[in-house]
């Protein structure tokens, strides 16, 4: 199975980044939201993006136009998902909310359209149980920034069938990208590990350990690692890491998920990190 046209529902920031891979590897994109400023944002977004690997030389000035060209945006999911071959769903980490949209989307599209989820710890069997094509329902968990970064991490529910997990196989490497299969499990492998880290991180700051700034050099430059625990959380989003953490707490039941309650209060006062301006650093 060819995949030639995407639609991407959610123009955040992993929607957006996953709108400029495809468009960038050839595919015709459909950037689904609700919002009309998210989609203008977007696309404004994916057009710096681009316009930094022109500076970079990574590709011309034809390029970058013909990228932005081969996306469209649409803020009706019924009709932006219409005729498509692959839908990646990239909404926030709230499994009610992704429930409801591939109830949709399994209505909606045609029946040999896969559809995939950006999760990064909800259960796709539980996903691919509100549709009537579980065979078809994947995860396409990619990391952030989606555009530098290489991984994909490629999860099989209970019935995702081998056919399905090969499209999707072949389709990461056409984006650029390096597939790893992993089982449906919670967090799957990256954020399972990597979760329990960034809390250990902020307990670490509650309880007076270090300043950020101090606990972050110490990973980088003791642990060899390119970012910080807390630089990584503020790009992330902090309300995105307490999802993550919340759902492996729910789903394990193991108290080293619980996410640390500075972890909760920043994000209460919405201090989201970098998209907010604000998390454990400031950004101007």
């Amino acid at each position: 199975m060819s995949i030639d046209i995407i639609a991407v529902v959610g123009g955040g920031t992993m929607g957006n980044g996953i709108a400029h891979v495809a468009a960038q590897a050839g595919k015709q994109v459909r950037l689904i939201d609700l919002s009309d400023q998210v989609l203008e944002e977007a696309i404004v977004t994916i057009g710096k993006n681009l316009d930094r690997q022109v500076k970079k030389e990574l590709i011309d000035r034809v390029e970058r136009d013909a990228t932005l060209a081969r996306i469209q945006t649409a803020n009706d999911l019924e009709t932006g998902a219409d005729g498509v071959d692959l839908v990646v769903e990239a909404v926030p980490e709230v499994p009610g909310l992704k429930y409801s949209i591939f109830e949709i989307l399994d209505r909606v599209t045609g029946p040999d359209t896969i559809l995939a989820s950006n999760t990064s710890s909800i259960s796709i069997t539980e996903i691919a149980a509100r549709t009537q094509r579980p065979d078809k329902v994947i995860g396409m968990h990619f990391m952030n920034p989606v555009p530098v970064m290489k991984l994909i991490e490629v999860i099989r529910g209970l019935a995702t069938s081998d056919e399905t997990t090969k499209v999707i196989f072949d389709l990461s490497e056409e984006l650029g990208k390096t597939p790893v299969e992993v089982n449906d499990f919670p967090g799957f492998v990256s954020n399972r590990v990597l979760m329990p880290m960034i809390n250990e991180a902020v307990f670490a700051l509650m309880e007076g350990v270090a300043q950020p700034e101090a606990i972050d050099t110490v990973m980088k430059l003791g642990m060899n690692h390119p970012m910080g625990p807390l630089e990584l959380a503020d790009l992330i989003g902090l309300d995105t890491c307490l999802n993550i953490l919340e759902v492996l707490h729910r789903e394990l039941g193991d108290d080293r998920y619980r996410p640390c309650p500075l972890l909760r209060k920043y994000a209460a006062a919405g201090w989201l990190g970098r998209k907010s301006g604000r998390g454990f650093y400031e950004y101007s």
